[in-house]
């Protein structure tokens, strides 16, 4: 076993990494270093929102910490509230209070049972990987451990291309959506903002602020100008023949072919999320089976579709955004963003339309930038992933998804997997391509920490 372990990121995929690292009996002490940053430990950017406007999309009967204990979560809030049911989409902040209690509770066991944790929230400022451990270099101390875990969620966003340097320096066009609204003070000014995609978090975006800014409008444009699809309000059923269709797309790895066989299920149920929802545990393999050819070819054209129908919004939210669209606040565009600069008045975007291919212009008193998650190890200018790629000891996947890895979260360079570098949750999309959600990150967390323990 690996009797020191550094685990680096404070959200949420670290705090469970060290949860179940903590939650079982281990043959010795384990002496942990957990360098959580400066933020709340466990709660991280997906989770430190305070607004209870802001849901989770997952029910909460999936949503508990360990893998071990799926219906945790819900546990925890029917203590609270016994009429809470495991298929209510919850605040994401109540999720936060669950995750913080959780990794309280196992720092508490973890000096009951002699072992060794040591908290730093601060960030790692360098490491060097070896065969037979791993060199920390934060601050003025080194430190070595028997291995390290990369688990540091996504990136900060970098701006669109075509942003001009005043625009940005103005602080009017924003890449980091979470911050606005933690910062957003009530305003009754006629606001027009606007929203570039119009995925989960862009979302989220316009419900605070059409809240918060109750006189704002928004004008929200992607490429294809749709929302997310909406979650039915009870639970479905589990897909019957889903064991058929994985086993025949095994069988059978190619994007075409897949596109037709679900096609040809969706055709045989009477709803087409019990088909989808019946792929999301093999969704790591079938990725693993595909060739590269066609991963690309399911980026450049079915990405956004299959995006758009596995990541969908709770059926409250939808609601909120079709009463906006009704009250004339929200307007939808399709098409491209082709530059933004700084105005008199504000900004100006120019986009291409979808619709008539014609270049046209938009001026917005704010420009919200939110078109996914960033998971590009190539261009980012995280201080450490910066260090370890320009070093040479990691690598980007392909298609600049993530950090290029084996299946089990082992860190590659050269050809080779590091023996005690390891990844967990975001940074392994393009290993996984479903690696960002806490169902597949506890069940992550808890075969890695299986792996550091064992003899």
């Amino acid at each position: 076993m690996f009797r020191r372990v550094a685990i680096i990121g404070g959200g949420a995929a670290g705090a469970t990494l060290l949860s179940e690292l903590l939650e079982r009996p281990a043959a010795q002490p384990l002496h942990l270093d957990w360098y959580t940053g400066t933020g709340t430990p466990g709660r991280g950017v997906a989770y430190g929102t305070r607004s209870e406007r802001h849901l989770l999309n997952v029910r909460a009967a999936a949503m508990g910490m360990f893998a071990s204990r799926p219906g945790g979560f819900l546990e925890y809030m029917q203590k609270r509230d016994p009429t809470i049911a495991g298929t209510d989409f919850l605040p994401r902040c109540w999720y936060g209070e669950y995750l913080e209690k959780e990794t309280a509770q196992a720092l508490a066991r973890a000096k009951e049972n002699g072992h060794d944790v040591r908290v730093v929230p601060y960030d790692v400022d360098a490491m060097v990987p070896e065969h037979d451990g791993v060199i920390i270099f934060q601050g003025e101390s080194t430190t070595r451990v028997d291995a390290a875990v990369l688990a540091v969620g996504a990136l900060t966003p970098r701006p669109l291309p075509h942003v001009d340097d005043a625009a940005l320096a103005s602080g009017r066009y924003v890449t980091l959506p979470w911050s606005l609204l933690a910062d957003a003070k009530p305003d009754t000014q006629a606001h027009h903002v606007a929203v570039i995609g119009l995925g989960l978090t862009a979302v989220d975006v316009i419900v605070e602020l059409a809240a918060t800014w109750p006189n704002a409008r928004f004008t929200a444009i992607s490429r294809h100008g749709v929302l997310p699809e909406v979650h039915q309000a009870s639970a479905s059923l589990p897909f019957e023949d889903s064991a058929e269709l994985v086993e025949t797309m095994r069988d059978a790895p190619d994007i075409r072919t897949w596109l037709h066989l679900v096609r040809e299920a969706i055709g045989h149920t009477d709803d087409w999320r019990r088909v989808i929802d019946s792929l999301r545990p093999h969704t790591p393999e079938l990725w693993r089976l595909l060739p590269q050819a066609d991963r690309a070819r399911f980026l450049r054209h079915a990405r956004w579709a299959w995006e758009r129908a596995r990541h969908r919004l709770p059926p409250q939210v939808a609601k909120a955004v079709q009463a906006l669209e009704q009250q004339g606040r929200l307007k939808r565009l399709r098409g491209h963003m082709r530059g933004v600069r700084l105005t008199e008045r504000g900004l100006r975007m120019r986009y291409t339309s979808n619709g008539s291919g014609l270049e046209q212009s938009l001026d917005a008193d704010l420009i919200v930038q939110s078109v996914g998650l960033e998971t590009d190890v190539r261009q980012t200018q995280h201080p450490l992933l910066q260090q370890l790629m320009t070093n040479g000891h990691i690598r980007s996947d392909p298609f600049g998804l993530g950090i290029d890895a084996r299946p089990d979260g082992r860190l590659l360079h050269n050809g080779q997997a590091w023996p005690r570098l390891f990844a967990l949750g975001s940074m392994l999309r393009g290993t996984l391509w479903e690696s960002t959600a806490m169902p597949e990150i506890r069940q992550q967390a808890r075969q890695l920490a299986d792996r550091l323990l064992a003899d």
